[in-house]
């Protein structure tokens, strides 16, 4: 590719409205172009970069023997609600109707619709196991598009579905994706970890992991044990619970005969307020926050120094919903409001985290404004009735599996892999009948890549000051030739000719032979990131050139004859 005439309309400036240096990045370097809040433009380079990741996903996906098929992006709104999923799904499901007035959704995903597929072409234990795939675009309303391709409304995806006659079946796709997915990100150069993780909307049966790609950018929080290698999504890590009598150095009996005390807290609605206030420590504190799961209030407790997990407690509610109630739907719940609630005489439903029950005694709210109580203890003032892990995952807590202490770290979701069992199964009648002649529900996973995100994950963790740095795999171009001067009739022969050459390689080449000047040449191409910089000046006439790597230092002087060499070798992955 000549560079005069390529779509490449780098900025000097960065934009005002990009946060995350992958946003900044792409958008600076001529990758993207927004067209409207979180929808956006892939320019020559960004689509070249997308179609050398879709290579690598289409090589592994193909690798597994799965087969690639490609599903509408416009789907019928009744496979939602067979599933059930329609209203669940929430305000991120687009939706629309046709000139019949007949609902449609653009999909975010593709479960409903595989599933009628497969439904419609298979009956028979004979034509299974099948793993099928996709590489589409996908629609989400996101309510805060943010940092460029990480959130947007638009993305580029590939999906993928499993449906096997048994759960043995299940495992063994599950364990294909789960390897192609480490080849894959691999692959692309990327610092992932492999989490645990809660299924959300997409639900199932079996397990599920989340790939996330670690940078401080990341949305995600991974917990982490660098003991025995124990990693989890926030939402949905556990730690070991502390030895018996968090803080209850006194005797129980004496606690037993410890009257509860009124205090008077004015303006004292938070935990740091209350701790400053009293002169104590949070996690001597029992916060009680109200929330709203399918349309009804319920209380939440958890110690002072910690948060509820709003995922841990949606799952053991099995609600559908679940969100913070505002101020007027907690006086109208408990008679107070928020900043003063307790444990104690609610007359709505009471759940309370794992940790706060075992505290031999708490401040808590009083349910009266401007009080508080002392001398609370969890059981004998308010019930334990529905007890369970609620809290969020910290820094330093214990390891479940080895007692290490646990790490905090921040990650961007690439990838996901599901156990779905019958979820979409049994609500669609995707059936097949088995060796015996009975009728049994297909077994099904589904695995996704988030390729446009992929796009930035990489520029997220691999870039310096001045521009990006692609890893070889991937990047638009695997050369960038710049002559200093066009003008020079040595330099432009040398460097057609090097291009020339590395062109019947198979290298991807791009050649700058514009009419700038050589500061804004090399700016660019620092900018753009493409792994290997050729710069041909004054010692074209002796056939020497100069070679450097994105993201090194040092400035090598070689013959054409030996960057050529060097190249080939690249490619051929001998070397670095």
């Amino acid at each position: 590719m000549r560079q005069r005439h390529a779509l490449i309309p780098t900025l000097r400036e960065t934009p005002s409205d990009a946060e995350a240096a992958s946003h900044q990045l792409l958008l600076r370097a001529g990758f993207i172009r927004q067209l409207a809040a979180g929808i956006y433009t892939y320019l020559p380079l960004g689509r070249k970069v997308l179609r050398k990741l879709e290579a690598i996903v289409r090589e592994e996906m193909d690798h597994t023997q799965a087969q690639e098929i490609l599903m509408p992006a416009m789907q019928p709104a009744e496979l939602w609600h067979e599933s059930g999923r329609h209203s669940v799904y929430g305000p991120e499901l687009i939706r629309f109707q046709d000139r019949n007035s007949r609902e449609f959704t653009l999909g975010p995903t593709h479960e409903e619709v595989v599933t009628s597929l497969i439904r419609d072409e298979i009956n028979s234990y004979r034509k299974l196991p099948v793993i099928v795939y996709q590489i589409q675009s996908k629609f989400r309303d996101e309510r805060r598009p943010r940092f460029g391709l990480l959130r947007g409304r638009e993305f580029v995806m590939k999906d993928a579905y499993s449906f096997d006659t048994s759960w043995e079946g299940v495992d063994q796709a599950y364990q294909a994706m789960y390897s192609a997915y480490h080849r894959i990100f691999d692959r692309c150069g990327l610092k992932f970890r492999a989490v645990e993780a809660d299924a959300g909307a997409i639900g199932g049966e079996g397990g599920t992991h989340e790939f996330m790609a670690l940078t401080d950018i990341g949305e995600d929080t991974i917990v982490t044990c660098e003991s025995c290698g124990y990693a989890a999504n926030l939402e949905r890590a556990v730690s070991r619970m502390p030895a018996e009598g968090f803080n209850g150095s006194d005797p129980l009996n004496h606690l037993d005969r410890l009257d509860i005390e009124r205090i008077a807290t004015p303006h004292m609605k938070t935990i740091d307020q209350l701790v400053h206030f009293l002169n104590v420590s949070a996690d001597q504190l029992i916060k009680t926050l109200i929330y709203i799961a399918d349309g009804q209030p319920v209380a939440v407790c958890v110690r002072g120094d910690h948060e509820v997990n709003e995922t841990k407690l949606k799952n053991f509610l099995n609600a559908d919903s679940l969100e913070l109630a505002d101020a007027d739907t907690v006086a109208r719940a408990t008679g107070a409001p928020s900043g003063y609630i307790g444990p104690m005489q609610l007359s709505i439903a009471l759940y309370v985290d794992q940790e706060a029950a075992r505290m031999d005694s708490a401040i808590t709210g009083a349910n009266l404004t401007g009080f508080h109580l002392r001398h609370v203890r969890p059981g004998r003032d308010f019930t334990l009735e529905h007890t369970a892990d609620l809290r969020n995952v910290e820094e330093g807590d214990l390891c479940i599996h080895c007692e290490s202490s646990l790490k905090l770290t921040r990650g961007i979701e690439i990838g996901h892999i599901f156990k779905l069992g019958t979820k979409y199964s049994e609500p669609l009648k995707a059936s097949f009948v088995d060796a015996e002649g009975k009728e049994q529900p297909i077994l099904m996973g589904c695995y996704g890549i988030g390729i446009s995100r992929l796009l930035s994950a990489v520029v997220e963790q691999s870039h310096d000051a001045f521009g990006i740095v692609w890893p070889f795999s991937i990047s638009p171009f695997h050369v960038h030739i710049v002559p200093v001067s066009v003008q020079d009739m040595t330099q432009m022969q040398l460097a057609e000719s090097l291009y020339a050459q590395l062109g019947q390689l198979g290298a991807d080449v791009l050649l700058d032979d514009r009419e700038e000047r050589p500061g804004v040449k090399l700016k660019d191409a620092d900018l753009i990131g493409i792994p290997i910089r050729i710069v041909v000046g004054k010692k074209a006439g002796e056939g020497l050139i100069e070679w450097k790597e994105r993201g090194e230092a040092e400035v090598l002087v070689l013959t054409s004859e030996e960057a050529i060499e060097l190249i080939t070798l690249k490619l051929r992955g001998a070397v670095n």
